[in-house]
């Protein structure tokens, strides 16, 4: 007998216990925001092994869309989150589909023009965005073409996400004290229906703060991480 899961039971988490408790996990149909300390990159990356395991592990048996607008993609880091869950490296790899940008425009033409082709080819039910702002930041952007662009293209995703019944995360990492950077982080918030924030506290020590979901009351847990997860990973992403 095949039991089919509802919506709200489909869903996908990090697969860190102590997380858990302060963000169970992404549902489908969620445009979520995930920023602040460079471990995030590591979260994306989980998130990108995990929708690939099989659903009674408590992945998709899915592909991933990667969108890196910051040239973030490391697959030596998704390699080593591979073998932690079981997964050959290579085929892992191969079920993440990379596109990159390297302006505004390339960026927003992938998120409006792209994305809904390659869900469709792939029937992937993870996209992340990754450091979805940074482009948007570049002063060659005339700063009210770069907030009209970046609203739509973020309202485009928003409502992608509950139409195709996918989980879209965007990552993005504060730079600088910039007046452009506080109109765009206000149009990301603003169209999210999650938020988690996470801020290095001392050492090995991270803080994750839920700041925004539809059905959970705001958060904020200290998670100790030790060198498998925050040093071995970040680790990794710097070498």
């Amino acid at each position: 007998m095949i039991t089919l899961l509802t919506k709200a039971e489909q869903a996908l988490s990090f697969g860190l216990q102590h997380v858990y408790h302060a963000f169970p996990r992404f549902r489908i149909g969620e445009f979520a925001v995930l920023y602040g300390h460079q471990f995030c990159k590591t979260l994306t990356f989980m998130l990108s092994v995990r929708c690939q395991l099989p659903k009674e592990l408590g992945g998709f048996n899915s592909s991933c869309i990667y969108l890196d607008g910051g040239n973030t993609f490391n697959p030596y880091t998704i390699s080593a989150v591979a073998r932690q869950h079981g997964l050959d490296p290579r085929f892992a790899l191969e079920r993440i589909f990379i596109s990159r940008a390297f302006t505004a425009y390339q960026l927003s033409a992938l998120m409006l023009e792209t994305l809904e082709k390659a869900l469709k080819q792939h029937r992937s039910k993870l996209v992340l965005i990754s450091d979805v702002m940074s482009l948007f930041l570049d002063r060659d952007v005339p700063a009210r073409e770069a907030l009209d662009i970046f609203k739509k293209a973020l309202s485009y995703v928003s409502e992608l996400a509950e139409q195709r019944e996918v989980i879209i995360v965007a990552s993005y990492f504060p730079q600088g004290r910039l007046r452009r950077r506080f109109f765009l982080e206000s149009a990301l918030f603003e169209k999210a229906g999650s938020i988690i924030k996470v801020d290095e506290i001392k050492g090995s020590r991270l803080q994750f703060s839920l700041e925004k979901h539809l059905v959970l009351k705001p958060m904020i847990i200290d998670v100790s991480l030790n060198a498998d997860t925050l040093e071995r990973f970040v680790g990794l992403e710097n070498g």
